[in-house]
């Protein structure tokens, strides 16, 4: 499920929700009470439509998700800070980071539904929300591709010292999912490992819609 992050950044994980978590989830879009904030991307010239962050309590498939994925993830992020020589270590426990999380002033959660229509986009970009923030993130498509919506890829670009940057386009489909690196990983060199920024966005929509959930492991502040 993993495989493909230390080469190229991201990993393509299978299905994730079934069809109907995936139903469940775009349902709670029109629920405010669930979210504790909406951002529409056009005042902000983050691309075209708009997205929701969750509130506590997080739903029942979040939660577990973010639960599952961090702890595999800490050994990849671990091995990560090593070898691009950075002094951060993650704790095992998504828990115990939360709470390093809220002692430095980041207790808001930012899980999130994204929703996209016909002329929607999103612009490249990096979710780091403050001083602590986890190296990878997850996003599971909640739509269908070529069924519910066209267009719409998920893009990935990288950029390697002193080189011009790798478009790195995905499509995955209703319920999978892509793990990635959210801003920096390390790229094996002749004289050890340098370090590969990364960022990530959508592209434009052509026709219909497109929901998305995003996993982001660090909390906000």
């Amino acid at each position: 499920m993993l495989d493909g992050l230390n080469e190229n950044g991201y990993s393509l994980t299978g299905p994730l929700l079934s069809a109907a978590q995936c139903r469940d989830l775009i349902a709670l879009y029109g629920d405010d009470a669930r979210f504790r904030s909406h951002i529409v991307m056009q005042r902000h010239n983050f691309g075209a439509g708009d997205y929701k962050y969750f509130a506590h309590p997080l739903p029942p498939a979040v939660a577990d998700l973010r639960e599952r994925f961090y702890g595999p993830l800490t050994q990849v992020a671990n091995e990560w800070m090593k070898e691009m020589r950075r002094p951060t270590r993650y704790p095992a426990a998504l828990a115990e980071f939360l709470a390093r999380c809220a002692t430095a002033g980041q207790n808001r959660p930012t899980p999130l539904l994204l929703r996209y229509t016909a002329g929607g986009y999103n612009c490249l970009h990096q979710d780091l929300y403050g001083e602590l923030a986890f190296p990878l993130q997850l996003v599971v498509m909640l739509s269908e591709p070529g069924e519910d919506y066209e267009g719409g890829e998920f893009v990935l670009v990288e950029q390697r010292p002193r080189m011009q940057s790798r478009p790195i386009v995905l499509r995955p489909r209703r319920g999978e999912g892509v793990v990635f690196a959210n801003n920096e990983r390390p790229q094996a060199g002749r004289n050890g490992h340098y370090r590969v920024k990364m960022r990530h966005g959508v592209s434009a929509i052509t026709s219909g819609e497109r929901y998305a959930l995003g996993i982001i492991f660090h909390d906000a502040a």
